[in-house]
């Protein structure tokens, strides 16, 4: 893209000035429609979601199987949620946030198996690929598949000799900064499958040990996440046997990272939290090529409407997603087109380039994004170990900028007033939603807490 067509975007869309010029920047969606708009409009919907969600249930007693640890919740994998009121202080005071309603944090950084929120969508997309292959050879019949008289068992015998011997004809590829990488590799190499995991110079070393321990086979690129996810993709073209898990275009993927909404609603009212027009949600949640912020968000959308706002959280050297839509180009615009380099310590949000399918499916879904110095992220990392005694990734730390700057923001100020939020916000519920971090070996963490940027 030449720089003529660059100073014409920015004229169109002024945020892209702020940008380039490596600003922390909010931006309210123009594009966001009201539910009613929307629902049944869309490729994908309630439907599919439930579909999902009922294909997980299936799973679940193969998931008890190769995973003991997820027995005490009957094989679902799921994170808890929990309040945050002290972290909810400190931002009031510390950062002058004004931040009314409760907090809650949703520990995706706990979740079982792979400990990110990538479990959600990378081992739901290895599941239905082994799915298809149990039924292609047998292994399972229509009826099973559908839940019907043997399921359980039928589906736990696929931790057996038989399936492993099916499934270790097949191989699974994706390209990934870390924690997706960690999720396919992970449920992959359990089953059997050969999994090759494609990892961009930002992985760190310590996510690359663990696949190797698990038996998956870590293919190391001194290129960014763009360029691991093109090998893998090229690697896996021409060949039959090879299911490529595209985290740029994967509507399982998607669909995987939808099904958190269901399980959040039951969530919030075990908290007592009530979600409605009149005391809304808002959940921020850290964005990386956009998968896992667009599925949990489209799955809140369908599940409370138009009470559910969600914002994405980017770093200032990679933000993607609000490059994409802000100029209206998705997937055919990247922040190195800005001057931006794409490299930041938020290692699994180290993305140059959006999914063009998440951006156009959440244009009218999204309330709007925020963008965030690397320094913070370790700032606020500090400030959740010393306020509530939690660890989680630094990419992670991300999403905390948004309830710190949702009461003091112009631009997403007017779109509270537009959308009649204003007045409503000492009745409004913050979910930040934690994306990795319960596996992050003890020498990290204290690296992690250490470094100061600013």
């Amino acid at each position: 893209m030449d720089a003529w067509q660059i100073r014409g975007l920015m004229e169109e869309a002024p945020v892209l000035s702020r940008l380039a010029a490596g600003e922390q920047v909010e931006w309210a969606n123009p594009s966001r429609r009201p539910m009613d708009e929307v629902r049944g409009a869309q490729e994908l919907g309630a439907r599919d979601i439930a579909d999902a969600q009922d294909r997980l249930s299936r799973f679940a007693p193969l998931v008890m199987e190769l995973f003991p640890e997820t027995a005490p919740h009957g094989g679902v994998i799921e994170s808890d949620l929990v309040e945050a009121p002290a972290m909810r202080r400190l931002l009031n005071e510390r950062y002058g946030a004004g931040l009314a309603g409760r907090l809650l944090i949703k520990r995706d950084d706990g979740l079982a198996v792979a400990g990110s929120v990538k479990a959600r969508g990378g081992i739901y997309e290895v599941l239905k690929y082994a799915e298809g292959l149990a039924l292609a050879e047998g292994l399972l019949t229509p009826d099973q598949a559908m839940g019907g008289e043997g399921s359980a068992q039928a589906y736990r015998a696929l931790a057996g000799e038989r399936a492993r011997s099916v499934f270790s004809r097949h191989a699974i590829r994706v390209g990934s900064t870390g924690n997706l990488g960690m999720s396919i590799g992970i449920m992959g190499a359990r089953l059997g499958f050969h999994v090759e995991v494609f990892m961009s110079s930002d992985a760190r070393q310590w996510k690359k040990e663990r696949l190797r321990s698990f038996g998956a086979q870590v293919l190391e690129f001194e290129g960014d996440y763009g360029a691991a996810v093109a090998c893998a993709r090229e690697e896996s073209s021409a060949d039959p046997t090879c299911h490529f898990v595209d985290d740029e275009n994967s509507r399982d993927l998607f669909l995987g990272y939808a099904t958190a909404a269901g399980r959040l609603r039951a969530q919030l009212e075990a908290h007592g939290v009530e979600v409605s027009g009149e005391r809304p949600l808002f959940v921020y949640v850290p964005c990386g090529v956009g998968g896992a912020p667009g599925g949990i968000s489209f799955g809140l959308r369908h599940e409370f409407g138009d009470a559910a706002q969600c914002l994405f959280v980017e770093p200032t050297n990679a933000p993607c997603m609000l490059t994409g839509m802000a100029s209206g180009l998705h997937s055919d615009i990247c922040v190195q087109d800005l001057g931006l380099s794409g490299q930041t310590h938020a290692d699994g949000l180290a993305v140059g380039r959006p999914s063009g399918f998440v951006g156009r499916l959440m244009e009218p879904h999204f309330a709007g994004g925020l963008t965030v110095e690397d320094g913070l992220l370790y700032d606020y990392l500090r400030d959740l170990v010393e306020a509530e005694g939690t660890f989680i990734e630094p990419s992670s730390c991300a999403a905390f900028r948004g309830p710190a700057r949702i009461g003091r923001s112009e631009e997403l100020g007017a779109y509270l007033e537009a959308w009649g939020l204003r007045d409503r916000m000492a009745q409004a519920t913050h979910v930040v939603w934690a994306t990795g971090g319960s596996l992050v070996p003890e020498d990290e963490r204290a690296r992690y807490l250490a470094t100061h940027l600013r």
